[in-house]
């Protein structure tokens, strides 16, 4: 018998991941007596957090778990510009002449990820946006016309000094943006991707210096976002200062989905999955 690759141990991860997250819709439609998912009960949070606080490793199991997309804003405005779309022309003129691309282009990209990504069927996390009170009642306005308000907004919080060895010996596989660590979450291979082998990357910005700029920047900006969904009742402030997979169990915890991770995990094992 050939032995098992690495490869194949990932794409079985992914098969539990997809499988879970199909024990779990099946649980609750037998248990409301829905014959489909509805709107209310699909997936749509946004993650808050600082830089290195965790979202590059939670919001990829977040994404498999629940088979929802995750659409982190910086990636989808590069995309955008590379494809040469017109809200990626348009956001492309404003860049080239020094400018900050409006709310109103970064929301209808989101729309069009919405109403054009099938990954977005089951529900989405929002990585990156919005940044300001303005940014999240126009986004508000927007998923409320799609009938996709909003669920969650986890705020994973750190203190900014646990932030600094964190961020400085942080990797990256740019093409995913899947996350490592030299000391806490090291690849399998020195600065190698786990999944594909292609070579990770060290940000140039990601040090001391740059990082308390934009830290003082984060806490001004996000202070007045956390306050607004505080008001609107879905905030849930998670401790990012734990191991990755207690944060990931707060998470749960937040989902309501302490009940699904055993009784998804049961199911699994009688079948060799666990």
């Amino acid at each position: 018998m050939a032995p098992i690759t690495d490869s194949q141990i990932d794409d079985l991860k992914d098969l539990v991941h997809k499988l879970e997250a199909r024990v779990h819709d099946l649980e609750h439609r037998l248990e409301s007596g829905e014959t489909k998912p509805s709107l209310v009960e699909s997936m749509r949070l946004i993650l808050i957090g600082p830089p290195g606080a965790g979202k590059g490793t939670q919001a990829p199991r977040i994404k498999d778990r629940y088979c929802i997309c995750h659409l982190a804003t910086g990636d989808m405005l590069r995309a955008q510009v590379a494809k040469k779309t017109p809200l990626g022309r348009e956001a492309k003129k404003i860049m080239d002449q020094g400018g900050l691309v409006s709310d109103d282009i970064m929301i209808n990209m989101i729309k069009n990820e919405l109403d054009t990504n099938r990954e977005c069927e089951n529900g989405f996390i929002l990585d990156g946006f919005p940044r300001t009170v303005a940014q999240a009642e126009g986004l508000d306005s927007m998923l409320q016309a799609e009938s996709k308000p909003l669920k969650h907004a986890i705020e994973l919080q750190i203190d900014d000094g646990l932030l600094v060895s964190r961020i400085t010996g942080r990797l990256i596989h740019p093409a995913s943006g899947r996350s490592y660590h030299k000391v806490f979450n090291p690849p399998k291979e020195t600065m190698k991707d786990d999944v594909t082998g292609e070579p990770l990357i060290q940000r140039t910005d990601d040090n001391a210096e740059t990082l308390k700029k934009r830290l003082s920047t984060y806490h001004e900006q996000t202070a007045p976002v956390v306050g607004y969904y505080k008001t609107r009742g879905i905030w849930a402030g998670i401790d990012a200062s734990q191991d990755p997979e207690h944060v990931w169990k707060s998470i749960l915890g937040v989902f309501g989905d302490s009940k699904t991770t055993s009784s998804s995990s049961g199911i699994l094992s009688k079948i060799g999955l666990r």
